[in-house]
């Protein structure tokens, strides 16, 4: 499972796990025991958020791995309700306390937009602001590197024209049909590191015959094939599990996707998220 030493190299030179654990659905209550797993497997980059409730056990999970805490990569993303600096402050503070952690090594703002006004109004001014509390964080050492999700090309516009400090990620959903090409273009010109969540594309992609038939032909499983998918087009990819059978198997990707392959399932489209399209980020908008 070469894939899990892989790293890239961020723009401020702090250096990212290519595979990582993603911990949305995975309750407070059970998060401790996942990490700990994935850890003990060989992850060494974990994601979470305010808004996923699990940080506390996401925490404790990192604190009692049994491995230092400068081997490991852990990501939280601040509430995408938030919109003002003061506010953006506070919540960073309170997400180190609730890890239980004295640094974290990537903070991004969750969204351009709350959650129940996604891809809708202007929140420009607060996302400026919650820029420039974690610039503030950043250079007081408390987060290594800071980066946005789901910002599309105007909302990095609108960081970029007023920031001190470049975004150094842009967390996306990102999978086998479903490639922004043009936004993936925009944020390697920035040197902007792009990061894959729901790289299965929450499982429904499962049961596509193109992509089953694709495959076999690697002689690899559905998940293995949409991973290696995101790692080969530069993205860290961030799978979602507990189970740790899935977490061994998803690091088996040591692969190599031809050409040809890579351009079918970059321009694939095939967006069906089953019963997760009740979610913003799958809702089509």
């Amino acid at each position: 499972m070469m894939i899990l030493e892989e790293t890239y190299a961020l723009s401020n030179g702090v250096h990212i796990p290519k595979l990582g654990l993603g911990t949305w659905f995975i309750d407070d209550d059970k998060a401790a025991d996942a990490v700990t797993q994935a850890i003990s497997i060989g992850y060494r980059n974990i994601d979470t958020a305010q808004a996923y409730g699990n940080e506390r056990g996401v925490g404790e999970g990192v604190r009692t791995s049994g491995v230092s805490r400068d081997q490991l990569f852990l990501s939280t993303k601040l509430a995408a309700e938030i919109k003002n600096y003061d506010r953006a402050a506070a919540a960073i503070d309170t997400s180190l306390a609730t890890l239980g952690l004295d640094h974290i090594d990537l903070m991004l703002i969750h969204s351009p937009q709350p959650w129940n006004d996604f891809r809708g109004g202007d929140y420009a001014e607060g996302n400026r602001e919650a820029w420039r509390a974690l610039e503030d964080a950043y250079q007081a050492g408390k987060l290594r590197s800071i980066g946005v999700s789901n910002f599309q090309e105007h909302d990095l516009e609108n960081i970029l024209q007023a920031c001190t400090i470049t975004p150094q990620v842009n967390q996306l959903l990102i999978h086998a049909g479903n490639t922004p090409t043009e936004l993936v273009a925009y944020c390697e010109n920035k040197n902007i590191l792009l990061e894959a969540y729901s790289p299965i594309a929450h499982g429904a992609i499962l049961q596509n015959p193109d992509i089953r038939a694709m495959a076999d032909r690697y002689e690899v499983t559905v998940p293995q094939l949409c991973i290696r998918y995101t790692l080969q087009l530069g993205a860290v990819s961030l799978p979602k599990t507990a189970n740790p059978e899935h977490m061994r198997s998803n690091a088996e990707v040591d692969f190599e996707i031809a050409d040809n392959d890579m351009d079918m399932l970059r321009n694939m489209q095939a967006q069906d998220y089953g019963e997760h399209s009740v979610f913003p980020v799958y809702s089509g908008k």
